[in-house]
C-alpha cells in the first residue's frame, strides 16, 4: 500500500510540474506575464531556467536512489513559487482562482512527504535520520 501512495505522490508532483513546461518553453503570454512580474527584464532566463529545473526534478522523482534529490528540488522550486505568490503575484493571479498557488502547494506537500519517506537514501546523513 505504501508503495502505491508514494507512486501517486510522485505522479502528482511530476504531472503538475510537467504540465507547466509547455507554457514555459513555448513562451506562452500568460507565462511571460507571470515571470515578468517576478523577474522583470530577466523573465526569459527565470522562466526557462525554472522549467529546466522542474523537468530535472520530475525525472529524478522516478530515478531509483535519487528520488530524495527530486523531492528536495521539488520542495525548493515550489517554495519559490509559493513565496512569489505570497509576496509578488498574489494567491489569485490573472483570474485563475488560485489554481497556480494551489498546484504549487500540493506539489510542495507531495515533495515533503516523498523526502521524508526516501530520507534514508540521502548520502552521508541518510543513515542518521
Amino acid at each position: 500500500m505504501k508503495k502505491y501512495i508514494l507512486l501517486i505522490l510522485k505522479l502528482i508532483a511530476a504531472i503538475i510540474m510537467l504540465q507547466t513546461l509547455f507554457f514555459k518553453f513555448t513562451g506562452a503570454q500568460e507565462s511571460i506575464a507571470l515571470f515578468t512580474k517576478i523577474a522583470g527584464n530577466n523573465e526569459a532566463y527565470m522562466r526557462i531556467g525554472t522549467g529546466v529545473f522542474e523537468l530535472i526534478a520530475s525525472i529524478l522523482l522516478f530515478t531509483p536512489n535519487r528520488t530524495w534529490l527530486g523531492a528536495l528540488l521539488t520542495i525548493g522550486l515550489m517554495a519559490g513559487a509559493i513565496m512569489s505568490h505570497l509576496t509578488i503575484l498574489g494567491i489569485e493571479h490573472n483570474g485563475d482562482s488560485g489554481t497556480l498557488f494551489i498546484s504549487a502547494t500540493v506539489t510542495f506537500i507531495s515533495g515533503i512527504i516523498l523526502l521524508i519517506f526516501y530520507r534514508k537514501n540521502i548520502p552521508i546523513v541518510g543513515n542518521k535520520l
